[in-house]
């Protein structure tokens, strides 16, 4: 049973975000580890050839910036953090961006911040980009922005930043490679009894109890990050593999199927995670009147709602916000995610996609709400 869930979640994950923790990346704090970067990224790249979008999530600028200033712990204060940050930063792009292109695959190092994913504006704008370059093939290496965070905005460790990465993306699964097999009931090292968790339920509150406990002196999480970071992907429908990033092919062979590592299930699959929140959202800004052939077509045909489809916009909503879509009479047909405001919305109501642009100047999607982002209510 364990075997063929593995099988089944991994094998299918079509996007994948792959997060790997800093002790990996440098070595235990050695230096940038070129050999293992370079099997991640052959194996990446195999990913990518084989049709699957990946993302990584990669430590590690610290830790080879303390390396390059010659430290050997770890700083306290916020602006040496952020000095290392900045120096090991310019090598850990140079060796991901050599290593991927050494497997005929382009790379592009995105930075990020809490406070990127916590405005809306921000958010919606890097999801864009993250998306366009799967779209472009192009394997996004993402990293917490140290050279600008303090504490206030500081993720606290990568493992959050890859949940929510996988949030952004809606990313099928999230893979968390570290320097432990995965999940054990309790410390092996200190308790004979313990045994290995293969699979359970993300957000099982027993996990926690389990994996207490702090990280090394490299990175700063632990295993219970990782349980947390399971959970909080689970929200959007992405199950959690932990698992050791020195195992042998260990992406390859767990795209195949293979049960490697503790996999960590989410209750609901991505697409039903995201309409049942879509479904329940309470706070709706506003609503779009749409005529008889965008009914139909969103009732029958599965389509997105163009803005020629549009009659009347109602109340205040931003790009992003859930709006209700209702029918000349008033009735409820869908939910979804505006990608125009409101203002956006009543200039280019009635007009086919193709004049967008000259409309508003740019033109962000041809939908005002794309079907992936809309459930039939009606």
């Amino acid at each position: 049973m364990i075997q063929e869930s593995a099988s089944r979640i991994l094998r299918d994950a079509q996007r994948i975000v792959v997060k790997v923790g800093s002790s990996l990346v440098t070595n235990e704090g050695r230096g940038l580890d070129e050999v293992a970067i370079g099997e991640w990224c052959r194996q990446l790249a195999a990913l990518a050839r084989d049709g699957r979008e990946v993302v990584m999530v990669s430590s590690g600028a610290i830790a080879e910036g303390m390396k390059r200033l010659g430290w050997n712990t770890r700083p306290r204060e916020v602006h040496e953090l952020q000095a290392a940050a900045a120096v090991g930063q310019m090598g850990l792009a140079q060796m991901y961006e050599t290593k991927l292109r050494e497997n005929g695959m382009g790379s592009a190092q995105v930075l990020l911040t809490h406070a990127d994913l916590a405005d809306r504006e921000r958010y919606l704008n890097a999801r864009s980009t993250l998306l366009t370059l799967l779209k472009l093939r192009v394997l996004p290496v993402i990293n917490e922005n140290d050279t600008v965070v303090n504490d206030e905005i500081k993720f606290g460790d990568n493992d959050t930043l890859g949940a929510l990465v996988a949030n952004l993306v809606e990313a099928d699964a999230l893979i968390i490679l570290t320097d432990q097999k995965g999940l054990y009931t309790a410390d092996p090292r200190r308790d004979p009894s313990a045994t290995f968790v293969h699979e359970a339920r993300a957000g099982d509150p027993t996990l926690e109890v389990m994996a207490g406990g702090a990280g090394s002196s490299i990175g700063r999480g632990g295993m219970i990050t990782k349980i947390l970071a399971a959970k909080r992907a689970a929200g959007s429908g992405a199950s959690t593999v932990i698992a050791w990033g020195r195992e042998p092919g260990v992406l390859i062979r767990l795209s195949q199927g293979e049960a490697i590592g503790t996999l960590l299930t989410a209750r609901t699959q991505k697409q039903q995670a995201r309409k049942q929140w879509m479904a329940d959202h309470l706070q709706l800004r506003g609503s779009v009147s749409v005529d008889d052939g965008a009914s139909r077509k969103l009732l029958q045909e599965g389509k997105s709602l163009l803005p020629i489809g549009v009659t009347a916009v109602s109340g205040e909503f931003e790009r992003g916000e859930v709006i209700v879509c209702v029918d000349e009479h008033g009735r409820e047909l869908a939910r979804g995610l505006a990608n125009y405001s409101s203002s956006e919305t009543l200039r280019i109501m009635r007009k086919p996609s193709t004049e967008i642009e000259a409309v508003l100047g740019y033109v962000d999607e041809d939908e005002l709400i794309h079907r992936d982002n809309l459930v039939v209510t009606a």
